[in-house]
C-alpha cells in the first residue's frame, strides 16, 4: 500500500478506522471539529505530498455539515499537494433528488457532482445510489458498488427456500430482480404504492404471489420508514409466511424506529455500516452487515491499478 494515504471524515471514523486494520495502515493525521461559532474546522496534520488519498465519509443527516466537511477537508489536501483523491462516500447524500418532479426544483445530486468535481476530486466510490442515472451527472469516475451480495450472502446462510423477493415500489424493481438472481429465488413480487406527497406513501396492492412465502423486502434506504412497514403490512396481509426487511442504508429519520420497532410482522432488518448507527436507533431485531472489508479490497485493486468490473462486495456482520 506504498504511496497511498487514507483519512477519515468524523461522522465515518468507526468504518474508516475498520478498513485501515484491514488494509494495515494508519489513518492520516487530521484535526477536524467546530470552531466556537459552528463553522467547520479541518487541519491536516502530516505531509500529504504526491500521495494518492482515499477520504471516507457518507454523507448523511446533519447532511450539510457533513457535506460541508467533506468538500472542505478535500480542499486542505489539494493545498497540501497531494495526489489524486478517491473520495468514498458509502451513503451519497442527497440522491433523492436527482430530477425535477414539478416546476421550479433543483436537481440537487447534479450540484452536488459539481461541487465535488470543482473542488478536485478524481473519483467516486459508493454504495447503491438511488438512482443510477446520478453516474451521470458526474465527469470522473465512478464506482457505484452494491450491497446485494452482502445482504444475499447472508439470506443463504439463512437457507431460505420458498423464498420472494419484493420491491416496495416499481422503481425498485431492478434491485428486487439482482438480490432473487443472487439469492437463487425465483420469484419477484411488487408493490403498487401510492404517494400523496413527499412526506408519505401508501401501500395499495401486492402484484405477483407471496401467500406461503418467506417474503424479503428489499430497498436502497430506509427513512422514516412509511414506505416499508406499509409494504411489510402488505406482504403480511398477502398470506406472506414469514417477513424480512433488507436495505443498504439505515438513515432511520423519526419516527422510522418506532415504526420498526412496533412492526411485528417482520424476523429481522438487515443494513448495512455505510450510515452508522448510534445506540439509541439499534434494537433487538436489527443484524448489521459490514462493509469494510469490501472497501478495503476496493482501496487495494484501485490503488493497484486493477479492474473493479468483475468485483463482487461480500461484507462480514
Amino acid at each position: 500500500m506504498k504511496g497511498i494515504k487514507l483519512i477519515a471524515g468524523s461522522a465515518s471514523r468507526m468504518l474508516a478506522e475498520e478498513v485501515a486494520r484491514k488494509l494495515h495502515i494508519k489513518l492520516v493525521d487530521a484535526d477536524i471539529g467546530k470552531f466556537p461559532n459552528g463553522e467547520t474546522r479541518v487541519q491536516i496534520n502530516e505531509s500529504v505530498r504526491k500521495y494518492d488519498i482515499f477520504l471516507i465519509l457518507s454523507t448523511f443527516p446533519p447532511v450539510n455539515d457533513n457535506l460541508m466537511e467533506l468538500i472542505m477537508v478535500i480542499d486542505a489536501l489539494k493545498r497540501a499537494s497531494c495526489g489524486f483523491i478517491t473520495a468514498i462516500i458509502p451513503y451519497f447524500g442527497y440522491s433523492k433528488q436527482d430530477k425535477k418532479k414539478t416546476g421550479r426544483e433543483p436537481i440537487s445530486a447534479r450540484l452536488v457532482a459539481r461541487m465535488l468535481e470543482m473542488v478536485g476530486v478524481g473519483r467516486l466510490v459508493t454504495f447503491d445510489l438511488h438512482a443510477a442515472q446520478i453516474e451521470g451527472f458526474f465527469d470522473i469516475p465512478v464506482e457505484n458498488l452494491t450491497a446485494i451480495n452482502m445482504i444475499a450472502e447472508y439470506f443463504k446462510r439463512k437457507g431460505l427456500k420458498n423464498t420472494v423477493v419484493v420491491a416496495p415500489d416499481a422503481g425498485g424493481v431492478k434491485r428486487a430482480r439482482d438480490l432473487a438472481n443472487a439469492m437463487n429465488a425465483n420469484r419477484i413480487a411488487i408493490i403498487d404504492k401510492y404517494r400523496e406527497d413527499y412526506k408519505k406513501a401508501t401501500a395499495m396492492n401486492v402484484v405477483g404471489r407471496v401467500d406461503g412465502m418467506d417474503a424479503v423486502i428489499i430497498d436502497d434506504f430506509i427513512d422514516t420508514g412509511g414506505s416499508i412497514v406499509e409494504a411489510a403490512k402488505a406482504v403480511k396481509n398477502h398470506n406472506a409466511a414469514r417477513v424480512w426487511i433488507a436495505c443498504t442504508h439505515p438513515l432511520f429519520t423519526p419516527p422510522a424506529v418506532e415504526r420498526l420497532k412496533a412492526l411485528s410482522e417482520v424476523e429481522e432488518i438487515i443494513v448495512t455500516d455505510t450510515i452508522p448507527l448510534p445506540k439509541e436507533k439499534m434494537f433487538e431485531k436489527i443484524r448489521v452487515i459490514g462493509t469494510a472489508p469490501s472497501i478495503a479490497k476496493v482501496i487495494k485493486r484501485l490503488a493497484g491499478g486493477k479492474s473493479l468490473h468483475s468485483f463482487r462486495p461480500n461484507g462480514n456482520h
